[in-house]
């Protein structure tokens, strides 16, 4: 994966990564997959953490969509080389805003074609099927915490939209019982992104360079959307 990021992104984190299983202790619990960041020294290793629990439940169509999100280019790239950022000041190389970081995480889905894999349409159906897991997230996120809806209505609506499994359904329905917006601020957060790369290619046409729009987006680290487009606004302008 490394190589083929190289056609993509010039700006790689220096910190290495490793996939762990998600421990027992905490797996009933856990989402699909995660990503722990490595420390800024490289001495910890980024961390992937897939879940294995009720394993059959978990379809093989959805890993390499969810290696794009939390590993490489998604959560890791944008998390560690905001860490090793030197120059930035403690708040920002170590805070964030979820809106950027997971809308980069959906976004570095999106990337799949461009990066030479969903080539199995298999795994390009997982990729179109998280598509539709995060607009489900939109309607039941606004369910719960605008229109009422209880956890039994959350439960109905994904079992009538998605292909889910119940171990996973019941997961992300009390996930978003716990975390109100969480779900909304991942697609939000996509589509900004994407907004502003449309934008940027139709200013630039021929001059854009993808490399350079992915580095101009990550090496400040994570901020409101708002800063980030008027950032790459600034830097599309600049161009020759």
């Amino acid at each position: 994966v490394s190589e083929l990021t190289k056609s993509l992104f010039d700006v790689m984190p220096k910190t290495g990564f490793e996939v762990r299983r998600v421990e027992p202790f905490r797996e009933a619990s856990a989402s699909g997959g995660s990503y722990q960041a490595g420390t800024p020294d490289g001495s910890r290793p980024g961390i992937f953490y897939a879940n294995a629990y009720d394993i059959k439940a978990r379809g093989k169509w959805a890993m390499e969509s969810l290696f794009l999100h939390e590993a490489i280019p998604g959560h890791h790239f944008q998390i560690m080389i905001q860490r090793e950022n030197e120059s930035l000041p403690g708040f920002r190389r170590f805070g964030g805003f979820t809106a950027f970081s997971e809308g980069w995480g959906l976004y570095a889905e999106s990337l799949g074609k461009e990066l030479g894999v969903y080539t199995d349409p298999y795994q390009y159906f997982g990729a179109l099927n998280a598509e539709l897991w995060r607009s489900v997230r939109l309607v039941v996120d606004t369910g719960l915490h605008a229109k009422q809806w209880t956890r039994q209505d959350v439960l109905d609506y994904m079992y009538a939209n998605a292909a889910v499994p119940d171990v996973r359904a019941i997961s992300e329905a009390e996930r978003f019982m716990a975390i109100p917006g969480q779900a909304l601020a991942y697609k939000v957060g996509q589509l900004k992104i994407r907004e502003i790369r449309t934008k940027a290619e139709a200013a630039l046409g021929d001059k854009f360079d993808i490399k350079a729009f992915h580095t101009e987006v990550l090496k400040d680290g994570a901020m409101p959307l708002s800063m980030l487009e008027a950032k790459v606004d600034r830097w599309v302008k600049s161009q020759p």
